[in-house]
């Protein structure tokens, strides 16, 4: 039977993915509570909502009452936090793993019907990137406490806001090369964050996805060549693809994490090691009703500002738009 929801509280509810699951459970009238650091970054959520329907809270992650105050009387949560770089207060194994299992094992203390964490592919407890070893860690502590929780693992996420082919896009429009770490060889099956919305609105709504994980990807796989060189094409651009082996590229890191930004750390190069695609062995988005949307479909509508000359001129470089939209779209599964 699936779950009628008059309250949703949603960590991580101003990130990436938050403000597309917000704009979706708004449609259902429920009111939903948004914990942040700092409320004010998530004021501009309400816009999608109802006068007081969506409320950003402040909340500690790391405190167990100011959590409590934000699950108590909630039909759903959602755990959508994450980081891809550690900096400050903010720690992998506290956001990853601890904050996981503290929401947890609040939630079930307070009966809270249904409970979604996102965590990510490649979640690895003997990985040697921290990152994925924390992402385990907090599955493991989910399912610990309260085993009926839907975990999802996403593949890299695309769409208007991403921090992935819209940085790439960027780089080949100001730099004269882009570079492949470790000859770009390491494959992703990019899911469209729409997909990935509607999935995480499925397994609150509907029977049958409580105690499961399920993978999320695209319909196909690409290299990390392909996924670039898609970029190019889409762009208009002629930049050059540069290799750059393994041990080049930490050694950059080591720099480039101690940037503002951090645009590249160490640990990012050893989670790139990993193909970063669907085992094949778990229930996916079909399963929740999802069909995925090929990256070619979505590409061209939020990366046309890097194009080289206007999306509708017939001279400008790289291969029309119609003719990219061609291109296979259920490719391997993985």
């Amino acid at each position: 039977m699936g779950t009628s929801i008059r309250i949703a509280t949603v960590f991580g509810g101003a990130g990436f993915i938050g403000r597309h699951v917000i704009r979706r459970l708004a449609k259902t009238g429920c009111v939903i509570r948004v914990p942040a650091r700092h409320p004010g970054e998530a004021a501009f959520l309400k816009m999608n909502g109802a006068v007081g329907q969506i409320v950003p809270m402040a909340v500690d992650i790391a405190d167990d009452a100011s959590v409590a105050r934000a699950i108590q009387g909630a039909d759903v949560v959602i755990n959508l936090m994450g980081i891809l770089a550690e900096s400050g207060r903010q720690r992998f194994d506290l956001v990853h793993a601890e904050a996981a299992g503290r929401i947890a094992r609040l939630a079930k203390g307070a009966d809270v019907a249904r409970l979604v964490h996102v965590s990510a592919l490649g979640a690895d407890a003997n990985s040697r990137s921290a990152y994925a070893r924390s992402k385990a860690a907090g599955e493991q502590a989910v399912r610990a406490v309260f085993p009926e929780a839907t975990i999802l693992r996403p593949s890299v996420i695309f769409g208007p806001e991403d921090n992935f082919f819209n940085r790439f896009a960027g780089m080949a429009k100001t730099l004269p090369f882009v570079p492949l770490i470790g000859g770009g060889a390491t494959r992703f099956q990019p899911v469209y964050v729409g997909d990935v919305a509607d999935a995480i609105i499925s397994a609150v709504t509907r029977a049958g996805a409580e105690g499961k994980t399920f993978e999320l990807g695209g319909p196909r796989a690409y290299s990390f060549r392909e996924l670039i060189q898609l970029v190019l094409d889409l762009t208009g651009r002629k930049t050059r693809l540069v290799s750059v082996p393994w041990g080049l590229a930490s050694l950059q890191a080591a720099f480039l994490e101690m940037v503002p930004g951090k645009p590249l750390t160490r640990d990012q190069v050893t989670l790139l090691k990993s193909d970063n695609v669907l085992s094949g062995t778990l229930p996916g988005l079909a399963d929740l009703g999802v069909t995925p949307t090929a990256a070619e479909v979505i590409l061209p509508t939020y990366l046309d500002r890097f194009q080289l000359a206007g999306r509708y001129d017939s001279h400008r470089q790289g291969p029309s738009l119609p003719a990219l939209t061609k291109i296979d779209a259920h490719g391997t599964h993985y």
